[in-house]
C-alpha cells in the first residue's frame, strides 16, 4: 500500500504539477502588478470603475423594490480574467515555448513530435485472429 503511494507521489507529473503552483504563486505578484499597472488604467479609459457594478439591468421585485443585476461586476471579472491569461500567455508561455524551441533547434533534434498510435483493431479483426490460431492450434494436435 505504501509503494504504490510512494510511486504516485514520485510520478513526473505529480512533481510537475507542484512545482507549477508554486512558480505559479511566485509569479501571481507580477501578474498582478502587471494588470493593475497596465491593464486596469486601460480599462479605466473607457469604463468607471465606481460605477461598474451598478451597470445591468434593473427589475421591480414583488415588493415594488428595484433590484438590479449587478452585470458590471461580470463584465470586470471577465475583462480581469482575460487581461491575466493574456499576461500569463504573452508574458511567460510564449517566450519560454520559443525558448525551448531555440534550445531544441541548437541541439539538432527535431522538438517532440506526437506519434500517432496504431489504430485499434476492430471486434471482427480480433475474432478473425482468434479463429486463425484457434485453428492452427487445432491442426498441430
Amino acid at each position: 500500500m505504501l509503494k504504490g503511494f510512494k510511486d504516485f507521489l514520485l510520478r513526473g507529473n505529480v512533481i510537475d504539477l507542484a512545482v507549477a503552483v508554486v512558480i505559479g504563486t511566485a509569479f501571481t505578484a507580477i501578474v498582478t502588478a502587471v494588470v493593475n499597472s497596465l491593464i486596469n488604467p486601460l480599462v479605466a479609459l473607457f469604463f468607471e470603475a465606481d460605477a461598474a457594478g451598478e451597470f445591468g439591468p434593473t427589475v421591480t421585485n414583488i415588493y415594488g423594490n428595484e433590484v438590479t443585476f449587478p452585470l458590471g461586476d461580470l463584465i470586470s471579472a471577465i475583462i480581469s480574467f482575460l487581461a491575466v491569461a493574456a499576461v500569463v500567455y504573452f508574458v511567460f508561455v510564449l517566450p519560454m515555448n520559443t525558448f525551448k524551441a531555440h534550445v531544441e533547434a541548437r541541439k539538432g533534434t527535431p522538438a517532440e513530435e506526437p506519434q500517432e498510435e496504431p489504430a485499434a483493431a476492430t471486434e471482427t479483426e480480433l475474432l478473425i485472429e482468434i479463429r486463425d490460431l484457434l485453428a492452427r492450434s487445432s491442426a498441430r494436435d
